[in-house]
């Protein structure tokens, strides 16, 4: 399975990238993960709606360019779905036993993503209501995703 974290924004903190680069190590023999920053539109302090509307809009179009038709697109938004961990484990098995080897999840910057980002998502995930900032869900979607290739693979990890 081939998975592809695309995120607005660069990551800065290195305790962040720490974190992300472990679950990456451990997830090697099960998926090849890669993951993709574009940059993140800088819009002034207090950007009116057309600015952000703008900002976004370029920044879909950077994502854009990383997706090919193979992908499974799966937008974090706060509208999306919820899923157990045992939920999110059962889709990427579902998509590998269709065939499906490449899945896309798209995490937005701090004004989020796109619609036409999020239209082109076959499915819309949500953590939760709460709003998480960008960087801290780039870790938590690479621990669910390791929690998830555990269950599929019968490990030990997710109890």
């Amino acid at each position: 399975m081939q998975i592809r974290l695309i995120v607005v924004g660069r990551l800065k903190e290195k305790y962040w990238q720490d974190a992300i680069n472990e679950y990456r190590k451990r997830l090697a023999p099960w998926a090849k993960v890669e993951v993709f920053e574009v940059a993140e539109e800088r819009l002034p302090e207090n950007p009116a709606a057309a600015e952000i509307e703008t900002g976004l809009r370029k920044e879909g179009e950077r994502i854009d360019k990383l997706l090919s038709a193979g992908h499974i697109v799966v937008p974090l938004v706060i509208e999306g779905s919820q899923l157990s961990s045992e939920g999110l484990a059962n889709y990427i098995r579902k998509q590998s036993l269709e065939g499906k080897s490449q899945i896309a999840f798209i995490i937005g910057g701090s004004h989020g993503l796109a619609p036409e980002v999020i239209r082109k998502g076959n499915f819309s995930l949500s953590f939760s209501l709460m709003t998480f900032p960008h960087q801290m869900m780039r870790v938590v979607l690479m621990e669910q995703l390791y929690r998830a290739f555990s269950i599929i693979k019968g490990g030990k990890y997710h109890k």
